[in-house]
């Protein structure tokens, strides 16, 4: 299949790409199970409480076994005592869940074909900044009429990156930062040559 490629003087050319990873069906079960299993392997999945054994003190014997009428106790760590321990405390947790990698590249390649349907997929020559301004970013975002983006560049262009940081809804990666939460939410992605053969080439 063939994409438009926009050149720095707004010419359009065609460039040819793969099917595999720009012309596939769109598999919304794929992308989906894609999707939570990225989300879910960013959960730190480190909240916990202390059982008694964890809780500090209650190394000794509060009071005498007998005589004092009041029930027996071996610590004031017993999860029924005030500051005492949980008695079914939480642990750490792993959230992860498993997706092969033709799976995930599969899902990828479904959302890219879908964006470059949807005409939410923006292939250009290049796109830089020469300093680090937001305004000129701005600017050269003015140029194609949008106001945020996802712009993948390959390598990652450090000016870009740092001009990016203080605009809502601007996003810069290279090739090594696509996950499918940023496609999905980006309503439109940017994207170098140099960006979309390293693509093509990990997808294909």
């Amino acid at each position: 299949m063939e994409l438009a490629v926009f050149s720095p003087e707004g010419k359009e050319r065609m460039i040819e790409v793969s099917d595999k990873a720009f012309g596939r069906k769109y598999n919304q079960d794929l992308v989906h199970q894609s999707v939570v299993a990225y989300l879910a392997g960013g959960r730190q999945g480190t909240s916990a409480q202390k059982n008694r054994s964890a809780v500090s003190g209650g190394g000794r014997k509060p009071f005498r076994q007998k005589g004092t009428g009041r029930a027996r106790a071996g610590t004031t760590r017993s999860p029924i005592w005030r500051s005492g321990g949980v008695t079914f405390a939480g642990g750490l947790q792993n959230f992860s869940k498993k997706l092969n990698r033709k799976m995930y590249r599969a899902a990828l390649s479904s959302i890219l074909s879908e964006l470059a349907r949807q005409s939410r997929l923006l292939i250009v020559d290049e796109f830089s900044v020469e300093t680090p301004r937001t305004r000129v970013l701005l600017e050269k975002l003015a140029e194609f009429g949008l106001l945020d983006a996802l712009i993948v560049s390959e390598p990652l262009d450090k000016n870009l990156y740092l001009s990016s940081r203080n605009i809502n809804g601007v996003e810069v990666c290279d090739v090594a930062g696509v996950n499918p939460v940023r496609l999905i939410n980006s309503p439109k992605v940017i994207m170098s040559v140099s960006a979309l053969k390293k693509i093509e080439e990990v997808l294909s």
